[in-house]
This record gives C-alpha cells, sequence and structure tokens, in this order.
C-alpha cells in the first residue's frame, strides 16, 4: 500500500523538523529533561516511520491483512506515543505523559503483527 510509504515520508519529514526545533528553537526554554522527553518522541517518530516505509515496501510484494494492520499500528503509535511525549514536553501536563503507553503498545503490536506476517508470507 503506498499509503504507508506516503504517510512515512511526511512522519520523517516531521520528525527531522520537530528534531531540529527541539534542538534550537527549544533550547533554553524547556528544561534538560524536558528535552530529553522531546528527543525521545523524536528517536521514537523516526525509528517507526522507517518502519512505516518497510511495511509499505513489503505490501508492495504482497498483500496481508496482519502487514496492514502493522502499518496502522505504527502510525498510531507515532500519533499517541510521540505525540504525548511532545505535548508532555512543553505543557508539563502529566495526563500526556500518562496516555503515552497506549502508544507504546501500539507500537508492540505492530511488530509482532510484521512478525507474523513476514513469517506467513516470505
Amino acid at each position: 500500500m503506498k499509503v504507508f510509504i506516503i504517510i512515512a515520508a511526511i512522519n520523517g519529514f516531521i520528525a527531522v523538523a520537530l528534531g531540529a526545533f527541539g534542538a534550537h528553537g527549544l533550547e533554553g526554554k524547556l528544561t534538560e529533561k524536558q528535552l530529553g522527553t522531546w528527543e525521545t518522541a523524536v528517536q521514537y517518530q523516526m525509528f517507526h516511520t522507517v518502519a512505516l516505509l518497510v511495511t509499505g515496501l513489503i505490501l508492495a510484494k504482497f498483500e496481508s491483512s496482519a502487514l496492514t494492520w502493522a502499518g496502522w499500528m505504527f502510525f498510531i503509535g507515532i500519533i499517541i506515543f510521540s505525540g504525548s511525549l511532545y505535548a508532555y514536553s512543553v505543557t508539563g501536563i502529566k495526563t500526556f505523559g500518562m496516555i503515552t503507553p497506549i502508544g507504546g503498545v501500539a507500537f508492540l503490536a505492530g511488530w509482532v503483527l510484521l512478525c507474523v506476517s513476514v513469517f506467513r508470507n516470505l
């Protein structure tokens, strides 16, 4: 599905932009801990952007509902995990930090589904 390749390209752009913004625009405005949380969000967004790209490329080779679900789980994980960490970094509102694990579970589900799909089809 080329939708995952497009989503990956957009997320790659966003991750690089937010990484640069964190390094240059937020320096001196956030504490070291807040900047570390921001960096974690950027790293996980980029890791899972690559996972989305790979998922899209594998889907070009064969159709698999498990693989399609893996892609959506990676995307949902980026939104919830990284998104909540970005929000927590700049606001300090603990509720954002409390929903981060939901995104982590989505990431884990995506990796399991990717593994299952590749095991079954390759």
